[in-house]
């Protein structure tokens, strides 16, 4: 996502949370704060104005009705950048979310997260059982998808320009690299520090209605299925035409979603919608 790109769409000013452990959170806010709610986490190398200002989530969620906070992750965006992988825990992550919670004063909420975001997603529906009413999990396979990442070869390729001959490697630093202002040193931290952390299975699936997404050209579109099986409410949406990086653009995808965060009321209208 190009940044020229994203200046076309300006986004409001950010606001600092503060994090239990001392790190400055971005957070953005967008729509009349009377609305439900929904809470949007983004994916991993990516910022909430590039995954859902600049691809029209912010827009199509406000004209249904909706208020929106959006989260920049740690190590993202304009929130504080740590270098230590002990900084990104998953357990780190999903204190994040409930300091930004009690930060804008809200009990409950839906959420919607993208790749990392869902799968922070998936941790913090569970452990916010009572904060977060449903949620859109978009780009979440089972298991560990970083066990295979070269923490040593990506630190090698950053200091000294070393070629990384690993390919799932050398995608997350081009994934890394695709945004300006990102940091390698912190985004490889994070990688290293979520490794071996919990997983998304079938033995720890949150009870809440669950609406997983995945692009017909993601590799990881059959895992996805298998682990929305594994959901007791869960459903689930294939994005049509779409892989795992240009599946947040699609309009059919911000229409799945917002019906499903609609159907969370008889009124119509979404109790407690979250969207990372």
């Amino acid at each position: 996502m190009q940044w020229s790109v994203m200046s076309q769409r300006t986004a409001p000013p950010h606001r600092f949370v503060y994090s239990a452990d001392g790190v400055n959170l971005a957070t953005y806010e967008f729509g009349d704060s009377s609305a439900p709610t929904v809470l949007a986490v983004h994916g991993f190398a990516s910022s909430a104005v590039a995954n859902w200002h600049v691809t029209g989530w912010t827009r199509d969620l406000i004209r249904a009705g909706f208020h929106l906070i959006a989260i920049d992750q740690r190590g993202h965006g304009l929130s504080d950048k740590p270098r230590s992988p002990a900084d990104y825990t998953m357990e780190a992550l999903v204190d994040d979310v409930l300091q930004v919670l009690d930060a804008y004063l809200l009990d409950e909420v839906a959420y919607a997260g993208y790749s990392l975001g869902a799968r922070v997603g998936w941790q913090a529906a569970r452990k916010l059982e009572g904060r977060i009413s449903r949620a859109v999990l978009g780009g979440i396979p089972d298991g560990d998808p970083l066990r295979r990442f070269k923490v040593t070869d990506a630190r090698a390729h950053i200091e000294h320009g070393t070629e990384v001959a690993d390919r799932l490697t050398g995608a997350y630093l081009t994934m890394a690299r695709a945004l300006p202002g990102n940091d390698l040193k912190a985004l490889v931290a994070l990688v290293e520090g979520m490794r071996g952390g919990p997983q998304p299975g079938a033995d720890n699936a949150p009870t809440q209605p669950v609406l997983f997404a995945t692009g017909t050209k993601d590799s990881i579109l059959e895992a996805s299925k298998v682990l929305a099986a594994a959901t007791p409410s869960g459903g689930f949406f294939e994005i049509p035409g779409r892989n795992h990086f240009n599946a947040p653009t699609s309009r059919a995808f911000r229409e799945a979603a917002i019906e499903f965060f609609r159907s969370g009321s008889s009124s119509g209208r979404v109790e407690v919608p979250l969207l990372c």
